[in-house]
């Protein structure tokens, strides 16, 4: 996902140097934005984003030190998943498949603009180091919270986004805040095993198809309607996605940890019926500051037969706009 790029070091008694190379840094998705918000004044509708192919994120690869891969054809993403981390939670080790995956995505648009967006995996000691780096390179920290209960390690998620006409910056960006974790360099993945469940019977249970993902039987579903951020139009499946994962832990038995979008109307009728359902409510928040129309994120957590928790999950679902994702 790997070629190595270190990010430029500055002691920090070089105040000046420093100083110059962080406005500047500040400046570039800062002016570009402007420019962009200018053309898009006077565009009659949002920006769509644009087909990319691998290659043309080269130069953002070598600045994350992995290499990704391509989303629908409009979103590269990349992962560092924190194999470094023993997380337990209600006497279940969290994979970094279920719960513990640092991600990014960049998107093109059609002013030649580039939109990134990432969830970070932080310890607590690792909060400070994490968000300097972001916010001294002009990326805006849009969410700070907890996607388990009670845990330890004891973990939390940054979700982070920026906007600019040259995506270099924003990965060294990013790459500089994952330098400050303990995040394993890439390696080789582990060759999937079958999992111990009954995944026909999820898919009937969630009216959707899921997907072998590593350790965990995954299920992502999009909004329908159009999704705008500053004028910007998401595509499907960034920024407004929700995300149910399944860990067996044996006698098709699961650890679910899951994440529903939902728009300011739905979330009543949502968390009533997955209190009703047994399904533990984690933290309901937002993952952005400007987006239209307005979203709100619940993480969920269960532990207990798969297929149970897929038909209590199921009512809560089918009260969200969303689909299977393609």
């Amino acid at each position: 996902m790997s070629v190595t790029c270190e990010p430029e070091r500055h002691p920090r008694a070089a105040a000046t140097p420093r100083r110059s190379l962080m406005a500047a840094a500040v400046a570039a998705p800062v002016l570009a934005g402007a420019t962009a918000g200018a053309a898009r004044a006077a565009s009659p509708g949002p920006v769509q984003p644009v087909p990319t192919v691998l290659d043309d994120w080269t130069d953002v690869g070598s600045a994350l030190g992995r290499r990704g891969n391509m989303n629908r054809g409009l979103i590269y993403r990349a992962s560092f998943p924190r194999l470094d981390l023993r997380v337990v939670c209600q006497r279940v080790t969290v994979t970094p498949e279920l719960a513990l995956g640092s991600h990014v995505g960049f998107i093109r648009y059609a002013d030649g603009s580039t939109m990134m967006m990432g969830d970070l995996t932080v310890t607590e000691r690792e909060m400070a180091g994490v968000l300097a780096p972001l916010h001294e390179h002009g990326v805006e920290t849009t969410a700070i919270h907890k996607h388990l209960p009670a845990h330890s390690t004891d973990v939390w998620w940054i979700h982070a986004h920026a906007h600019g006409h040259d995506p270099v910056p924003l990965a060294r960006a990013v790459r500089a805040a994952i330098d400050a974790t303990g995040t394993p360099p890439p390696g080789t993945p582990p060759p999937e095993q079958p999992l111990d469940l009954d995944t026909a019977g999820l898919d009937a249970a969630l009216g959707a198809r899921g997907t072998v993902y590593g350790d965990v039987y995954k299920f992502v579903l999009v909004r329908r309607e159009q999704i705008v951020r500053a004028g910007l139009a998401l595509p499907p499946g960034l920024g407004s996605t929700t995300a149910l994962n399944f860990q067996p832990v044996g006698s098709g038995r699961a650890a679910f940890a899951g994440d529903f979008v939902m728009v300011a109307d739905e979330v009543l009728e949502v968390l009533t019926l997955l209190g009703r359902g047994g399904i533990r409510i984690v933290t309901l928040h937002n993952h952005d500051l400007r987006e239209d129309p307005r979203l709100f994120f619940v993480h969920l957590w269960a532990v207990d037969d798969a297929v149970r928790i897929g038909r209590a999950l199921r009512p809560a679902l089918d009260v969200t706009n969303v689909e299977p994702v393609g």
